[in-house]
């Protein structure tokens, strides 16, 4: 090669770093590396939302971050990943409030009370109103909340018909391993919950240890529970409510200048997460029906009857699974919407 032609090389492979640098920022840095954890299954409408995020969150100013997501649980259930979130191993987490109640339970007060809710529009609105109070006290215990989601409605499903409430008591319940607050309540209440790891379900149904398990019936589907628990109740229990939180030393690496593109980003998610889960439930009831899925619908008075033994619990759940003030605040909240005061605003 002759020494022209060198130095013309060299000079254009110049131009090509200094117009490359002229599109960072001064003070730009490398991406942070941060790992996710979730239970979401693998291409899952869920997972795709996150993958998303992920992408903005690496073209964020500044260096942006780089999300490592773990999904199926393979991290662990959600009292591990919220454990390994304290010692580090885990930055950052999508969970249901089963998850998010490890940290602080205020953000059982969109959950855990059967049959509050009524419709998702009830459920829109007392959110709206009440998360800022929930994220404040996450951020006092070292967490930021990047986005909040549900996924529809749960409902039971059983491997014999569960009409009625007397019927669910004759049945082993699934039950989240370590929350020993809601196993207790549910035993004075008269059910036999058995607690278990989420990932040990479906072999849990299998082999008999339990009956019936709580979900969602894109979680049902997913997660095959269908195929040895046969039957469904079509009543809405309540609604599988999560987040996504992040610690807060995680969140202070972010550079300053990417903080607003990621979390504009993780709550293009949350909504996303949302509107899809809600639009597949459906789906999934029909996919699973025609797998051979019963579905038992409550009639009016099958539905009063599940009414007044879940109101019978409230003063039960009330301080215990939801702090007294935050159980009051959904009552009155839901009082305003339903004599149409919220639904004007």
């Amino acid at each position: 090669m002759s020494l022209k032609k060198s130095r013309m090389r060299w000079a254009l492979a110049l131009i090509a770093a200094v117009v490359v640098g002229a599109y960072r920022l001064p003070g730009a840095q490398p991406a942070i590396k941060l790992k996710m954890a979730t239970l979401a299954p693998k291409d899952s409408s869920t997972h795709k939302a996150l993958l998303a995020m992920r992408e903005k969150w690496r073209q964020a100013p500044c260096g942006g971050a780089d999300l490592i997501i773990y999904t199926d649980g393979t991290a662990g259930d959600e009292p591990q990943v919220v454990s390994k979130m304290r010692i580090g191993q885990l930055q950052s987490a999508a969970l249901t409030v089963t998850g998010l109640a490890e940290i602080d339970n205020s953000a059982s007060a969109l959950q855990s009370m059967p049959m509050m809710f009524r419709s998702y529009q009830e459920l829109d609105y007392v959110r709206s109103k009440i998360t800022p109070e929930i994220e404040k006290r996450f951020l006092e215990k070292g967490y930021v909340f990047l986005f909040w989601s549900d996924l529809g409605w749960v409902r039971f499903f059983s491997k014999e018909p569960l009409e009625r409430p007397a019927d669910l008591k004759k049945m082993n319940l699934f039950a989240w391993a370590g929350d020993n607050r809601y196993v207790e309540l549910m035993k004075s209440l008269g059910y036999r919950p058995q607690p278990l790891a989420a990932t040990d379900v479906l072999v849990s149904l299998q082999t008999g240890l339990i009956e019936v398990v709580p979900t969602v019936p894109l979680m049902a589907l997913s997660g095959q529970y269908y195929r040895t628990a046969r039957h469904m109740l079509d009543l809405n229990w309540a609604p599988l409510v999560g987040g996504a939180v992040i610690s807060k030393k995680a969140w202070n690496s972010i550079s300053e200048c990417a903080r607003p593109a990621i979390l504009d980003a993780a709550r293009v998610a949350g909504e996303e997460i949302k509107l899809k889960a809600r639009e597949e439930n459906d789906q999934s009831v029909q996919a699973m029906k025609k797998q051979g899925l019963v579905v038992h619908t409550a009639t009016p008075y099958i539905e009063s009857e599940w009414r007044k033994a879940t109101e019978a619990a409230y003063p039960k759940i009330r301080g215990s699974l939801v702090p007294a003030e935050m159980f009051d605040r959904v009552e009155a909240l839901l009082k305003d919407y339903r004599a149409g005061i919220g639904k004007s605003k």
